[in-house]
């Protein structure tokens, strides 16, 4: 039965998001099925502001970072007459299936909407942090951990070069899975991310521990250190000020923000696009609805859209005692 398909991206865009939307009208388009896009994500849905989505548009869109179908937050959305103002849109468009590119916020958003809409609801992850829970990635994830080995590889030469302290701050204020890759691969000094935060004093009396340990040993040292954004207290610059004060060396801050977000997405995040978008479109036809696709051991999997927020994801013990082993760090259990 050939369907009309909608998707839009909401919340935070992510590197891969357009790769999945190439995906989802190509496949979309070869089985028959009509696919539009909402522009500026639940927004798009409220103002019927959609486009006709085509395989001639997709030229050249795997490469591209960002989203072409543009992304926002909507806040009235959490008011049922809104929500019912949507469906009432959906209705009227004729809209069969529709498809939701984001993170948790984005997902309760849909899942509440089956309360005014009986069409298919589809969730695809996609969010830089990979907080989102039944998955093991979500879209945007990898780029990101590029980005920001990148960018602490040429923090770590300016480091070098002056036996420096760098504090970067990275993305991903609810799980470390950002900020432990970031560190690990680039082999930074010290990481400071939820799962390995105890309290203020005692981070920053194993870091003045390790630097002079290290003073000791070698001499004048570089050091750099990972900090997950919202984490200390008072920010990237008050971290820079505790160590400064407490080990007497000067500690220069650096905020990746938005950067993060940005660039070309890598083979990775392509891959899990590519393969998340044929697979909605798979299940078109289907009764299959209120869910999310996620990965699962190299496996997609459907999840019920209510189990992505209900526990929080967070680094495993793994990756735990990988930090401990490799940074010197106190293992929180």
């Amino acid at each position: 039965m050939k369907k009309h398909i909608a998707v839009l991206t909401s919340g935070g865009d992510a590197p891969g998001m357009n790769a999945c939307i190439r995906a989802m009208v190509l496949n979309a388009e070869r089985a028959g099925h009509k696919i539009s896009g909402y522009l500026r994500g639940f927004n798009g849905v409220l103002n019927d502001d959609r486009i006709c989505l085509t395989a001639q548009r997709m030229h050249n869109l795997i490469q591209q970072g960002g989203t072409i179908l543009h992304s926002a937050r909507c806040e009235s959305f959490c008011q049922p007459q809104v929500r019912q103002q949507a469906a009432n849109n959906l209705k009227s468009a004729g809209i069969d299936t529709l498809i939701v590119m984001g993170g948790d916020g984005s997902f309760k958003g849909a899942h509440a909407l089956k309360a005014h809409w009986d069409g298919q609801i589809i969730g695809i992850p996609g969010t830089i942090d990979n907080d989102i829970d039944q998955t093991d990635a979500t879209i945007g994830y990898y780029t990101a951990i590029e980005t920001a080995v990148n960018s602490i590889d040429k923090v770590r030469d300016t480091a070098d070069a002056f036996d420096r302290v760098f504090v970067v701050e990275v993305m991903g204020r609810h799980a470390g899975f950002l900020g432990m890759s970031a560190a690990l691969a680039s082999a930074s000094d010290f990481v400071l991310v939820p799962e390995l935060f105890e309290c203020a004093q005692t981070s920053l009396q194993q870091i003045k521990q390790q630097i002079m340990q290290r003073q000791q040993s070698r001499g004048p040292v570089s050091y750099v250190i990972v900090l997950a954004e919202n984490l200390w207290p008072e920010g990237v610059i008050g971290l820079c000020q505790n160590v400064t004060e407490a080990t007497g060396l000067e500690a220069k801050p650096v905020t990746l923000g938005h950067v993060q977000r940005g660039g070309s997405p890598v083979s990775q995040d392509r891959i899990l696009a590519v393969k998340s978008g044929t697979f909605a479109i798979e299940l078109v036809n289907t009764d299959i609805s209120d869910i999310m696709i996620g990965i699962q051991n190299d496996t997609l999997v459907t999840v019920p859209l209510e189990k992505t927020w209900q526990k929080q994801k967070t680094l495993g013990k793994d990756a735990r005692k990988t930090a401990l082993h490799l940074m010197n760090q106190r293992y929180i259990d």
